[in-house]
């Protein structure tokens, strides 16, 4: 959770190993979404997941079949 004083998330998904399975944008549809193909995007590539999505986001990294999206970093917040 990140409430200030905690590690913010960042999160990075490859697009060129994404098979347009569609579960990152049903668990967390705040930061994927889905292009015309069925291929997921970043809603804001770069920007820090809020702690009320971090269970989301997780559950997309932990089911995506082709492990395309990572944790890119986790930075101090202050």
């Amino acid at each position: 959770m990140n409430d200030g004083s905690e590690d913010a998330m960042k999160i990075r998904l490859d697009r060129t190993i994404c098979d347009g399975f569609g579960t990152c944008a049903a668990h967390a549809p705040r930061h994927f979404s889905l292009d015309d193909w069925g291929y997921a995007s970043l809603a804001a590539p770069g920007a820090d997941i809020a702690a009320e999505d971090e269970d989301a986001v997780n559950r997309a990294i932990l089911d995506c079949p082709v492990h395309a999206i990572t944790v890119l970093a986790r930075e101090l917040t202050r």
